[in-house]
């Protein structure tokens, strides 16, 4: 192909530059301000769908600042012991150590490719004291949500999700982001929707939330000097930015069901080889943030090989994320499975993840399915 073609990249609609041009007329500029304001609220009514919970947001410079304070606001502290989706970015598990906690891994379930229940359970056998789960959503499909709450309120624990990759998708109706205590969502250049960088920090307490701001603007003391009693950090959105992602909220359903109809598209193009698309629970509505293939056991090709075939012809894809307890830097941390057979490590060497942008035509994304077709 001419042009790259990625995995997922930004779509902007022109709403973001009504947002943008009022900072600009208004010379709101600096981080804070009515757009981040207004992000806030218009997040907060479409995670509620129409319930009468109550969900307060804080707008913050990225999804990894939002996980920071989530895990402050959980109480983590020294040599706390936090149950962590093993299959992920490291981005969700590297907050736990600025707080100097340790992370144990737990292996996933091969219908959502998220933590496994049973999996969580036997972590908790083991670290009884154990008192916080971080959840991750992978690649905007839900985990199954019910059996990971119940284990965690059987054994008292805060439960951190993680659904940075899975804004709009929904669990029995109910929407990622809203089933933790404290719940991330992030606005990356590569996410559904992009505020170019960014994140949101939701959680249903008000006092959890007014906590986290005085956290994020550098724990400022009401005083007429600047006092400080606590550590602080420069986690504010911008404004302008805030502005973006006001314009983008608005096409989120849209971006949505684009990414569907890439997922079905590669899935009717697939019939027949020896692979599958990434999974997902019948009760679960994902987002299809990236549409991902596992190659059948026993497949003489690997991912790299078509993953190199793609990108002689500027198609970008991707592996799998490699599971956190085989990275070197995690390399002391515990890790758990269901029954001693490591369900990440399999899906890692046999998963490969797709060109999965909404600009991607038709025409685009049959090069893609028929290249990989010739391949088997």
């Amino acid at each position: 192909m001419e042009k790259r073609l990625a995995l997922s990249t930004p779509t902007m609609h022109g709403e973001e530059m009504y947002f943008i041009n009022e900072a600009f007329e208004k010379n709101w500029i600096a981080p804070l301000g009515f757009n981040c304001d207004s992000f806030e609220k218009e997040t907060a009514e479409y995670l509620k769908n129409g319930t009468d919970n109550e969900m307060y947001c804080l707008s913050l410079n990225s999804g990894t600042a939002a996980l920071h304070l989530a895990v402050k606001l959980a109480g983590v502290k020294r040599g706390d012991i936090v149950l962590c989706s093993d299959m992920t970015f490291a981005a969700t598990v590297n907050p736990i150590s600025y707080e100097g906690g340790k992370q144990v891994y737990i292996d996933s379930e091969r219908e959502t490719w998220n933590m496994d229940p049973a999996a969580l359970e036997k972590a908790f056998e083991k670290y009884p004291n154990a008192k916080v789960v971080m959840l991750v959503h992978l690649y905007g499909t839900p985990a199954r949500m019910d059996k990971i709450i119940e284990i965690c309120e059987k054994h008292n624990a805060v439960l951190i999700e993680d659904a940075a990759e899975a804004f709009s998708a929904t669990y029995n109706g109910k929407q990622c982001g809203t089933f933790g205590k404290y719940s991330v969502l992030s606005f990356n250049g590569n996410k559904i929707i992009t505020t170019s960088g960014g994140g949101m920090l939701v959680t249903d307490s008000k006092q959890s939330r007014d906590k986290a701001f005085f956290w994020a603007t550098q724990s400022r003391e009401p005083f007429p000097w600047y006092e400080h009693k606590e550590i602080g950090y420069n986690y504010r959105m911008s404004n302008v930015v805030a502005g973006i992602g006001r314009g983008q909220l608005l096409h989120l359903e849209e971006h949505k069901a684009k990414k569907r109809e890439i997922y079905e598209r590669y899935k009717e193009g697939f019939k027949g080889l020896p692979l599958t698309m990434n999974p997902y629970l019948e009760n679960s509505d994902p987002n299809f943030w990236l549409s991902c293939i596992l190659l059948n056991e026993g497949v003489k090709i690997t991912p790299i090989e078509i993953m190199e075939k793609l990108n002689k012809e500027n198609i970008e894809t991707r592996p799998l994320w490699k599971p956190m307890h085989m990275q070197e830097v995690f390399a002391d941390n515990d890790f758990i499975t269901a029954n001693g057979q490591a369900v990440n490590e399999d899906l890692f060497s046999r998963g490969l993840c797709l060109p999965s942008d909404i600009k991607m035509t038709a025409e685009e994304q049959d090069v893609v399915i028929d290249l990989i077709k010739k391949m088997f």
